[in-house]
């Protein structure tokens, strides 16, 4: 789904689960924010060149958190391009995301999904990729959780910060939340955002009075 010009918002299947990772792009690049499950490479592949974006313009990953349905795909996509790949997360979240610690909600896992994360990222930092992104550090899902805004467009891609229903922003997942403290002082940093649309990973796109929708839930 079309969010603005050079954001699209993927709809993945996977098993009973609906997640929308977020693809940007511009003239010289496409980022794409978090990788989907396991073996979703190819769907992945596929949404990026519906759209019209060649696969191999994608030069760089942002993974907002750790968990495996955002990490899931991401050791395909790096043996698929490689070098041609820089990966950003969070520092917090790193050692999971590369496997040097079990996931801190799967760690069961055998053989887990990891990769090199290239840099890491911190509060206020700012990417000057696809018009500027801008990161915000939202912890309470994870330690490392982040959120992006795209100031070109006002779009929030909030990741599991948030989960949404049928265009309306619900508010924490509050099962799936290791500090529920830190996850609401983190949604109230975004009323400092001028906000037009956000993309939760649960849920897809709200538009419209996010303010207001924010403010409702925290």
């Amino acid at each position: 789904m079309k969010v603005s010009k050079g954001v699209e918002m993927l709809h993945l299947e996977y098993q009973d689960f609906i997640i929308h990772p977020t693809l940007l792009w511009d003239q010289e690049m496409a980022v794409l924010i978090d990788t989907g499950f396991p073996g979703q490479m190819e769907d992945i592949r596929l949404a990026i060149e519906e759209i019209g974006v060649p696969f191999n313009k994608l030069k760089a990953i942002i993974l907002t958190h750790q968990d495996i349905d955002h990490i899931g795909s991401l050791p395909e996509l790096l043996l698929e391009r490689g070098s041609h790949i820089k990966v950003y997360a969070h520092q917090l979240d790193k050692p999971y995301i590369q496997g040097e610690i079990p996931l801190i909600k799967d760690g069961h896992l055998e053989n887990p999904p990891k990769g090199k994360v290239n840099e890491t990222l911190k509060d206020g930092q700012e990417l000057p990729y696809c018009g500027g992104i801008r990161i915000i550090h939202t912890p309470g899902h994870t330690s490392g959780h982040i959120s992006l805004y795209l100031q070109q467009s006002k779009t929030l891609i909030a990741g599991d910060s948030m989960y949404s229903v049928n265009g309306v922003i619900e508010g924490i997942h509050i099962p799936t939340v290791l500090d529920l403290h830190e996850a609401q002082l983190s949604i109230k940093k975004y009323l400092d955002f001028d906000i037009e649309s956000v993309i939760c990973y649960h849920g897809g796109l709200s538009k419209g009075n996010i303010n207001e929708q924010i403010q409702k839930v925290i």
